[in-house]
């Protein structure tokens, strides 16, 4: 995949997420926008009904009041009567029918101590009755358009008709409109009335109410009411022009956690879906990356390899050239010369791929390690013997500083030593000048720890924190300026994991690095 395709795709497929996200996000607070709606339409509701209760409920206990006091009253003090007739004729059946309805509006001095305390000498209070009567007449009793006699009268009776109902419920609402709220209504029947019906539209939560005569508030509120985060409000006493100086308001403290609630099971929802897109899309780019690394050193190992072989394979052609030339091989000197040669550049690519299989076999755990007892001081004796003509040729040193007590290790001789010697290799080949090579040990508790200082080119943190991965190799702009294919270091780290130990590094760039080996002492 090129480089360019991978950043599209990877840009894509970003995008892509952050839109899923944004949609959800969207598509939740949608969500709870019409929730708040329905929220605020349910409580407006319950709100005007209990203002339409509280003021039905006022007017029909003043009603209440009032008429014991005028049944006690035999005289009102004046008495209106109000007559309406109207009359149809039935040519069906012959016969005339006189509708009457007659009205008497009683009127009586009430005094206002009987109520509240206002400031009024008496109200008047009037007593609506009413006479329906209904008379049929045949029209051969009708002489000159009188009704001699009727052959049938229907009467009906009303204490209190339509228009006295609307004539008490408008006197009232005038009556009480200076009379002080709190003795009006008081904080029970308000919470008692706005809990049932709240509850009847669904809403069962703590409330806190008040209220107000505009901006001023009244003594019917509750104890914890905070004017500042009022929900909502409607008008309460309503006057004769529906108009009202009151007003009652309610407060929801747990509202937002009440919404919530109702579209929690869709939150988790999204939390959990979006939440195993972002896992699955983090761990796909994670392995398109790693991937990709992976195939670049791959593509460096297999140029590091073809290089490592190359030039083994063009000395043994070149020796076997001249072991082919009549003059050479006459010359028993120069054949054993050429031979040799063959034999140790076979020998070299011998070793290059015994290193590869080895490491391949140690991924598969294929590899039998036998441990036995041993020192380990032994085992850096004859690691840094392995290297001492190297070192020497390039005028270079390795001191010892061998000063644990205790150096008995369970160990594989061969393979122990192979990483003490990797490392050693290691700080030869990155040292630009002469190679000066410290090795330390000592006891610390039950463990043994190995140091490995040179003094050569180092490396990077960046490089430091992958230098034990399979294949890698810091990049230096030319792969083959160090002889190598990434899988010493690799091998070292594998060796010791499978003797219980721990292997790091310690570096800067240009003042070299210490290797640190820790492995369990055995008694």
């Amino acid at each position: 995949m090129g480089k360019r395709l991978f950043i599209l795709l990877v840009v894509l497929m970003s995008l892509s997420l952050i839109g899923i996200i944004f949609v959800q996000s969207f598509f939740i607070n949608n969500s709870l926008e019409n929730e708040e709606k329905n929220f605020t339409r349910s409580v407006t509701i319950a709100l005007s009904f209990v203002s339409r209760d509280i003021q039905d409920y006022e007017i029909k206990r003043f009603y209440g009041l009032i008429q014991p006091y005028l049944a006690e009253n035999k005289e009102p003090d004046s008495t209106i009567i109000r007559q309406l007739y109207i009359t149809t004729e039935d040519d069906i059946n012959d016969q005339t029918i006189i509708h009457r309805n007659t009205v008497l509006e009683e009127r009586f001095k009430v005094p206002p101590s009987l109520f509240f305390e206002i400031d009024a000498d008496s109200i008047d209070v009037s007593n609506f009755t009413s006479e329906r009567t209904t008379n049929y007449y045949e029209r051969s009793t009708i002489d000159g358009g009188l009704a001699i006699k009727p052959t049938k009268t229907l009467v009906e009776y009303s204490n209190l008709p339509e228009i006295g109902k609307q004539i008490y419920k408008d006197s009232y609402k005038t009556l009480l409109r200076d009379v002080p709220i709190y003795k009006r209504v008081t904080s029970h029947q308000v919470e008692t009335l706005l809990r049932r019906q709240l509850k009847d539209e669904g809403i069962e939560l703590d409330f806190e109410f008040a209220i107000y005569d505009d901006d001023l508030a009244t003594k019917v509120h509750t104890r914890n009411f905070d004017k500042s985060g009022a929900y909502i409000g409607v008008p309460i006493f309503l006057d004769n022009n529906n108009e009202s100086n009151y007003r009652l308001w309610v407060d929801f403290p747990d509202r937002k956690k009440f919404l919530l609630s109702s579209i929690l099971w869709m939150i988790l929802l999204s939390i959990l879906f979006t939440s195993v897109i972002i896992v699955a899309y983090s761990s796909a780019i994670y392995q398109l990356i790693k991937q990709r690394q992976i195939s670049q050193i791959k593509t460096d190992f297999i140029n590091n390899m073809t290089h490592e072989f190359k030039t083994p394979i063009a000395t043994i052609n070149l020796a076997l050239d001249a072991i082919k030339n009549p003059k050479i091989i006459a010359d028993q000197d120069k054949v054993k010369r050429y031979l040799g040669m063959i034999k140790d550049e076979n020998k070299r690519m011998h070793a290059q791929v015994e290193n590869v299989l080895r490491i391949s076999k140690l991924e598969k755990n294929e590899l039998n390690i036998s441990k036995e007892r041993l020192k380990l001081h032994d085992l850096i004796g004859n690691a840094v013997d392995h290297v001492a003509l190297i070192v020497e040729d390039r005028k270079g040193y390795v001191k010892t500083h061998l000063e644990a007590a205790k150096s008995s290790v369970l160990a594989n001789e061969t393979h122990f030593t192979n990483v003490i010697v990797n490392i050693l290799d290691n700080a030869i080949k990155y040292s630009d000048d002469a190679p000066k090579i410290d090795v330390y040990t000592e006891n610390i508790g039950n463990n043994i720890i190995l140091k490995i200082a040179d003094q050569g080119n180092g490396m990077s943190k960046q490089v430091a924190k992958r230098v034990f991965e399979k294949f890698y190799r810091e990049h230096t702009g030319n792969v083959h300026n160090v002889k190598g294919h990434g899988l010493g270091l690799a091998y070292v780290k594998r060796i010791v994991d499978d003797h219980q130990g721990h292997v790091s590094v310690e570096s800067e760039k240009g003042k070299g690095s210490t290797f640190i080996i820790k492995l369990p002492l055995i008694s």
